[in-house]
């Protein structure tokens, strides 16, 4: 027979501290429905977030969309117009920055968590991102000229019309760059993969960046597979870095040298103001035809290239959905096609 137990006697606070698992039973059982509703044990849930994000982004668009059109009278005809662009797409940036911001208060993080942080704005990580988004689209383009489907024609540009269009396209592209990563692979992508973990979330937010290139006037299906793989690109090198800066560097400088420098179709799109007056064959499996580069099969070897080359580069992860735990430091041996390498301890 066991000997009877005493009870122990406790404090007034440790018989009024709750204990972890009667928390979890409070909020469960006695939370309030819209409660329930709204937040989860670790705050708003992951879709409120998104839709509050969302929303919120979409009504600054509105609104400076609204404010500029008393800088643009309908109809704009000529530079009118590529201001008018410009302005739009320093909207969308906005857009998709300024809400994150006010998530970030109601987070209690900061707003560099989710990929851009300032002090880094436009440092060395841009601007080798950018190298290399102008390399691979010489690259590319140089191999559609070797396969004699692609001329790149005389100047279409003289006097100081060349350096005017170099920096308005410059400055433009940033801003493209700047919008798409964030709003695709800063917040959103931050955020989801709270959830799902991070490679899941970078391959369903890169079929969406896809998708959404099928809006473009002569984009076709390969052109916006193509600019998910792109995508997918941009969030190995975010994983990596650490931030989003490089691909940020990477999309304005790949955009740049399509439009301006090399005056060929951008994700469907042909823009006014470039250096060259080059020409397509009609062979569009090598060269993407109305779509661009980013329709040509070439493309797809391009990214392999680039994701051997860049695992290659920067081997270990630094990129985490949960600032408040110490980032990885080992490498993704998964997702490495380009067989093993030395790792960085």
């Amino acid at each position: 027979m066991s000997d009877p137990v005493t009870p122990r006697s406790s404090s007034p606070e440790e018989e009024t501290k709750p204990t972890p698992a009667s928390t979890c039973g409070d909020f469960s059982s006695t939370a309030d429905p819209g409660e329930r509703l709204f937040e989860g044990p670790e705050g708003v849930h992951l879709v409120w977030r998104i839709l509050i994000y969302l929303g919120t982004g979409g009504a600054v668009v509105y609104g400076l969309l609204w404010f500029g059109k008393s800088f643009f009278p309908e109809p704009v005809y000529g530079a009118a117009a590529l201001w008018q662009d410009l302005y739009g797409e320093a909207a969308l940036m906005l857009g998709a920055f300024l809400p994150a911001a006010l998530m970030g208060r109601i987070e209690g993080r900061p707003v560099d968590d989710y990929g851009l942080p300032r002090r880094q704005a436009f440092g060395k990580l841009f601007w080798v991102g950018a190298v290399w988004g102008l390399i691979a689209i010489t690259v590319l383009l140089a191999a559609m000229r070797v396969g004699h489907v692609v001329s790149f024609g005389p100047l279409a540009l003289h006097g100081m019309r060349i350096l005017k269009f170099a920096v308005f396209w410059g400055v433009y592209f940033v801003l493209v760059g700047v919008f798409e990563e964030f709003l695709l692979r800063g917040y959103l992508l931050f955020t989801t993969a709270q959830s799902t973990g991070f490679w899941p979330a970078a391959a369903l937010l890169s079929c969406l960046f896809g998708a959404i290139h099928l809006r473009n006037v002569g984009e076709g299906p390969v052109g916006a597979l193509g600019a998910a793989a792109i995508g997918f690109f941009f969030c190995l090198t975010l994983r990596r870095t650490g931030n989003l800066w490089f691909a940020v560097g990477f999309h304005a400088a790949w955009d740049w040298g399509e439009t301006y420098l090399y005056a060929v179709p951008n994700s469907g799109t042909n823009a006014p103001g470039h250096l060259l007056s080059s020409s397509f064959s009609d062979k569009a499996w090598l060269t993407g035809g109305t779509v661009g580069p980013e329709g040509s099969v070439l493309c797809f070897v391009l990214l392999v290239l680039l994701w051997i080359v860049f695992d290659r580069q920067y081997p270990t992860a630094k990129y985490t959905a949960d600032p408040a735990r110490k980032p990885r430091t080992t490498e993704d041996p998964p997702l490495s096609i380009a067989g093993p390498h030395p790792h960085q301890e």
